[in-house]
């Protein structure tokens, strides 16, 4: 029996329709993606094996292959196989490729991948601290460039850019809170902008986000379906993925666990709080707490040599570092209860100066059932994490058929 709604009036089949009408489009979707992985792993397979590998009907995946064709990403061709004829289904082969950037405080990552998520080319380089948005994506489209090159593929060959930033991404407007490292782009609403300076469809996404689908469709998440990433930088990003989706919350801002104060007297945080992870595990934060003993060129490099060598305060430091994550890591598990929390960055360079410590507090911490059905783990994707999602981004956002809307948020990987 259904509810009233608000009006008082018992919702009749054209009120519900919209609703069921969503989440029947959102499921076709999510097949859709489901069976293009699936043709994608291997390059090619049949529409039987495509069946089985995804557990949907033949007859269904026949009426979604026949909607990838006509959005011209796979292709049909006739099997002659032991005299048997029979159906192929393809990645379409086209020169089309995809973008994925990620900005980060000092660096741009740059990855041109074509239509079946293939990696072709990749570069980093370091940016100034504080370079404006245009320089920045300047300097993004002149490696797009030089990789499109790399790669015998033509500037117009792009047709579709994700791009990830260092802060929370608004899911309706696009717009970057007001936090972000990089402040430049703080209260810019970024797709827009962004589609205007690369000339190219864009969809937009936080970098611990991307992260956390770098690692689900690449990494070391693939498998799972409740996840957490996390990104040891200048701050702590994180991404949640729940049911195998990465999870945003209403304001785009689930994740942000490097503001959880775990000091109430640390440290001033750049949000206005005190003790916030990233004042004791943000890479610049560590580094700071050591320089007055080590010099002003300490890197964590160095830090990790003079551990390996048995110095006492760095070895302390990196022990300090995995306590204050094992709290907040342990908070998570009490919450979420994940399979999987995934930790990337230098820190984790460390090994387990760095884990023991993890682990040490969240056998303290955590409720015991939850942390048994829990792993932690070190990235499999090293600094590509966040380039890759943005390229995992993009791709979705070509499947689900939305490149050609110039304001297009991260929603299709939701």
């Amino acid at each position: 029996m259904f509810d009233n709604d608000e009006s008082g009036r018992v919702p009749t089949a054209a009120t519900l329709a919209p609703r069921q009408g969503g989440a029947l489009r959102a499921l076709r979707e999510t097949n859709l993606r489901r069976i293009l992985e699936a043709i994608s792993r291997d390059g090619g397979v049949s529409q039987a094996e495509v069946a089985r590998r995804t557990d949907l009907s033949r007859a269904t995946v026949s009426n979604l292959v026949g909607e990838l064709r006509r959005r011209g990403l796979v292709r049909i061709r006739d099997q002659q196989s032991g005299g048997r004829g029979g159906l192929e289904a393809i990645i379409g082969r086209s020169s089309n490729a995809v973008i994925g950037v990620d900005f980060g405080h000092r660096h741009v990552r740059v990855g041109i991948a074509d239509l079946s998520g293939r990696l072709l080319a990749d570069e980093e380089r370091s940016l100034p601290l504080d370079l404006g948005v245009e320089e920045s994506c300047a300097e993004a489209m002149e490696m797009a460039t030089s990789l499109l090159a790399k790669a015998g593929l033509l500037r117009s060959d792009l047709i579709q850019a994700g791009v990830g930033l260092p802060g929370p991404i608004d899911p309706a407007s696009g717009r970057v809170g007001w936090h972000a490292i990089l402040h430049r782009w703080a209260g810019l609403e970024a797709p827009s902008i962004l589609r205007e300076l690369f000339g190219l469809p864009v969809v937009v996404d936080n970098d611990g986000n991307l992260g956390a689908l770098g690692e689900l469709r690449f990494g070391a998440g693939r498998g799972y379906t409740e996840l957490v990433y996390l990104n040891i930088a200048t701050g702590v990003g994180a991404g949640l993925v729940i049911g195998g989706r990465v999870y945003r919350g209403a304001a785009g801002t689930a994740g942000e666990i490097g503001h959880i104060s775990i000091d109430q007297y640390g440290q001033l945080c750049r949000c206005g709080n005190r003790g916030c992870l990233d004042t004791v595990v943000g890479v610049d934060s560590f580094l700071e707490m050591l320089r007055g003993t080590y010099g002003d060129e300490l890197t964590i490099p160095r830090v990790l040599d003079l551990a390996d060598r048995g110095d006492a305060r760095c070895r302390r430091a990196f022990a300090d570092a995995g306590h204050a994550l094992g709290v907040v890591i342990a908070d998570v598990c009490n919450l979420l209860s994940p399979q999987r929390v995934v930790v990337g960055g230098e820190l984790t360079l460390a090994g387990d100066l760095l884990f023991g410590p993890v682990r040490e507090t969240l056998a303290q911490r955590a409720v015991p059932a939850a942390a048994r059905a829990m792993e932690v783990v070190p990235c499999a994707l090293g600094e590509r994490a966040e380039m890759l999602g943005a390229i995992g981004l993009a791709l979705d956002a070509v499947r689900a058929g939305v490149s050609t809307n110039a304001l297009a948020v991260a929603t299709t990987a939701r």
